[in-house]
């Protein structure tokens, strides 16, 4: 009687400590997944910064860019303007020496 008396509490003190092992897992469980979606959401708000960071780098280097482009074409257009003048003074003179010569 003592005996099954022994093995029924060994049961019982069992099926305790799988209940508690099973609690156990589910706290871990919750855990590492609360710590994953930490981890996630950590991840995403670095990409966002890195976005945010590459697209700021970029518009100032097209601004940078445009600003060049921008100075290059002036330059082209003055010169093309003193081009002009000079040609035109040039051709001036060669209409109002045909006009004379009438």
């Amino acid at each position: 009687m003592e005996l099954i008396k022994q093995i029924k509490q060994a049961e019982n003190q069992a099926k305790e400590i799988i209940e508690q092992a099973k609690a156990s897992a589910i706290k871990q469980a919750e855990a590492l997944k609360l710590d994953g979606q930490e981890k996630l959401a950590q991840a995403q708000e670095q990409r966002k910064k890195a976005i945010s960071e590459a697209e700021a780098k970029a518009e100032k280097a097209g601004l940078g860019e445009a600003e060049k482009l921008k100075e290059q074409s002036k330059k082209q257009r003055e010169k093309l303007e003193a081009g002009a003048r000079g040609k035109m003074g040039k051709a001036v003179e060669k209409v109002m020496a045909y006009l004379k010569s009438l």
